[in-house]
């Protein structure tokens, strides 16, 4: 039943937001249409995703939807930095690492919880995840930040190169040690019924066949791709109507709307008590967005006449550090509760009403 509203509503935002964009609706207006749009062909890559899921396991199903859903981030990227805007790609990389750690975690850990007061995924996945995080964003994003204060500008870039290249060939590693050398090597987590008791669970079918699966999650991807493109370019409108400064539209805005699907499908499965894929979702999406995309980022920006080192601000650090350490205190032990999730929350609150005012 909801997958047919989803693929109504996307049936009816779809179409309005091609027109819009061609006829070049008000901006304000096509905003609104566009976000709705995106929710919906979010909900539609959820369904996608939880069919790939259970087929091929919780650990692919979850990379498959942090890749989908890091490929409209990459393309409204690509737009961005085509245009120049360094500042709004590197704020919206920094958007995505907080959002998907604190938001996403925080609120699959929060609906999640609420439902099932103790929910359990896999320590060694957890572990391995956390250590990773914090090799990409505190030893690669804050310790080259104090070499460049030594640098001119063509040494940082030359240090940015350097650094992407490192970050692409670990995050390339990894997965092959994920998905390859040490598949099933560890125990899988099973998982915790109402009363925190680890339960046996019947054997899911998917709703989708594998092939339709990824064929509706690809051109669902396209769709999003498409819609996020042109909201793009009704941001400075609405920054100038509702008085959002370009910093906080690309930490909030950009990283909320396109990373949409990967929202979605994290907090799906957490409530459905799939916690393995919620969390690998989650951290999956920011190893991905920091390991990967961040480092392509840089690499395109060679052949475009503005080039983007890869040096964010003090208060983007600052954020990325913190949304780290606490989601490494949070699931270091393999559980998660709603209290958990709500303290998770709270602290992207906090830097998000600090994004707004500065």
């Amino acid at each position: 039943m909801a997958n047919k509203i989803f693929f109504i509503l996307a049936g009816i935002g779809l179409p309005i937001s091609i027109i819009g964009s061609l006829m070049h609706w008000p901006s304000t207006w096509m905003f609104g249409v566009y976000c709705f749009t995106i929710i919906a062909l979010a909900g539609i890559m959820g369904t996608a995703t939880e069919s790939l899921a259970i087929v091929a396991g919780p650990r692919i199903g979850g990379l498959l939807n942090a890749t989908f859903g890091n490929a409209v981030e990459l393309i409204i990227s690509i737009f961005s930095l085509k245009a120049g805007l360094i500042g709004v790609v590197l704020a919206s990389l920094t958007g995505s690492v907080i959002g998907n750690l604190l938001l996403v975690g925080g609120l699959s850990f929060l609906v999640g919880g609420l439902r099932f007061k103790r929910q359990v995924f896999s320590i060694y996945d957890a572990r391995h995840n956390v250590g990773l995080l914090m090799f990409s964003v505190i030893v690669a994003f804050m310790i080259p930040e104090l070499f460049t204060i030594y640098m001119n500008d063509d040494k940082k870039m030359a240090l940015s190169v350097g650094i992407s290249v490192i970050l692409i060939i670990l995050y390339l590693a990894a997965l092959l040690f994920k998905l390859f050398t040490h598949r099933g090597v560890y125990p899988a987590t099973k998982q915790a019924g109402v009363s925190g008791v680890p339960e046996e669970r019947e054997e899911e079918k998917p709703e989708w066949s594998k092939w339709k699966a990824i064929v509706i999650l690809f051109l669902a991807t396209l769709a999003v791709a498409y819609v996020s493109e042109s909201l793009v370019h009704t941001f400075q409108a609405v920054g100038e109507t509702f008085g959002w400064s370009e910093l906080f539209i690309g930490v909030i805005i950009v990283a909320i709307v396109g990373n949409a699907a990967e929202h979605a499908s994290a907090i799906i499965m957490a409530y459905k008590n799939k916690m393995e894929v919620a969390v690998e979702i989650a951290i999956g999406s920011t190893l991905q967005i920091a390991m990967f995309v961040a480092p392509v980022l840089v690499l395109l920006s060679l052949f475009f006449p503005t080039q983007m080192p890869l040096v964010f601000t003090v208060p983007e650090l600052v954020a990325m550090a913190t949304a780290v350490l606490l989601a490494i205190v949070i699931v270091n032990d393999g559980e998660s509760n709603w209290f958990e999730g709500l303290t998770m929350l709270a602290a992207y609150l906090i830097m998000g009403i600090g994004f707004y005012l500065l």
